[in-house]
């Protein structure tokens, strides 16, 4: 059990539902544009939204994407503590910093006083190309424990200045080490835990990752928040991250469960599952819902769902709770089985 941290609106930590982030990924000159991102990022489900701030101009991005969305903001800020003063002046929700890349103690200080006073929460951002010179020599390599020691490293120089809102993400590209990296970091650390693979990759590969490193954790009962790193539009890394919640039983909205087909299949149940996937992308109410091949063994095997169907030779079975409700067409199945769900 982690302590409670409040970023903007959010909660994390203590118990709270798991948080899913993005990052804008639109050049942080283009405000309209990243404008547009972020309101699509809330659109598609996500809790809290990153913006790099890369320079003090790019500062102009906090007030621009505050108004226009209600999910919270976070600043990205490496190398100069100028800006996260700025950003937090500028009402931004928290901060991502590494302390030890913006300087001397004096400034991570003025950094650490600036959020205290504005009720600004702190992320310690470590990963494997950001260890310390000192960290590194003891271990070798950035191993699990150094990059915990990283993350103990910078907390304890924020308690120095009687800072502890803090949430702390260890990242790897190599999913074993991301994995055992955050066990020992649950072991070690009271504070919220942000999950994620970083480079994870392309949508195909960097989701399979990303499913594996964080779903492991989730399934051990840590992480606070979780962002699906992706090389694709941000979008897709907050439907996938929806999706890693459901896989765990932590998510919110219909799960659909669907058999791989085989030689009983004599309805073209792909393009049925696809379909009833696609009518569900908006949906909201928190359901089980069964596409199955054939009659076989279709109700039984899917007896947990709230509603499903399951294929027939030009038709289709209707099931609640496993229990037979009716026969269709296989044109119509669709559509009666979404009408059936809007009643639920």
């Amino acid at each position: 059990m982690t302590r409670k941290v409040n970023i903007g609106n959010v909660t994390i930590g203590g118990g709270s539902p798991i948080a899913v982030q993005s990052m804008l990924n639109v050049p942080a000159g283009d405000v309209a544009g990243s404008v547009a991102q972020a309101r699509a990022l809330e659109a598609a489900g996500c809790d809290i939204i990153r913006a790099a701030v890369p320079d003090r101009e790019a500062v102009r991005l906090v007030p621009a994407i505050k108004a226009a969305v209600s999910v919270p903001l976070v600043a990205d800020i490496h190398f100069d503590y100028r800006i996260a003063l700025d950003c937090v002046a500028a009402g931004v929700d928290k901060i991502r910093l590494n302390p030890g890349n913006i300087g001397g103690e004096d400034r991570v200080k003025q950094v650490a006083d600036a959020c205290r006073a504005a009720g600004v929460p702190i992320r310690i951002g470590v990963n494997s190309g950001s260890l310390e010179k000192h960290i590194l020599a003891k271990y070798g390599a950035p191993t699990p424990q150094a990059l915990v020691d990283s993350a103990l490293y910078h907390a304890r120089l924020l308690e120095k200045f009687d800072f502890t809102d803090v949430v702390v993400s260890i990242k790897s590209s190599h999913v074993p080490t991301m994995i055992e990296a955050y066990r020992l970091a649950a072991e070690q650390l009271g504070c919220p835990l942000h999950l994620g693979v970083t480079e994870a990759g392309t949508a195909r590969m960097g989701l399979i990752k990303s499913a594996v490193g964080i779903g492991s954790l989730l399934c051990d009962g840590i992480g606070d928040t979780i962002r699906v790193s992706l090389t694709a539009d941000p979008v897709e890394e907050v439907r996938a991250a929806r999706d890693i919640l459901k896989a765990v039983g932590r998510g919110r909205g219909p799960e659909i469960v669907s058999c791989p087909t085989c030689g009983r299949t004599k309805i073209d149940l792909i393009s049925l599952a696809g379909r009833v996937e696609e009518a569900l992308a908006g949906c909201r109410k928190d359901i089980k819902v069964a596409v199955m091949g054939c009659v076989v063994n279709g109700p039984g095997e899917a007896r947990e769902a709230d509603i499903g169907i399951a294929g027939g030779n030009g038709e289709a079975l209707l099931f609640k709770k496993g229990e037979p409700a009716g026969k269709y067409p296989k044109d119509r199945i669709v559509d009666v089985l979404l009408e059936e769900i809007e009643k639920l």
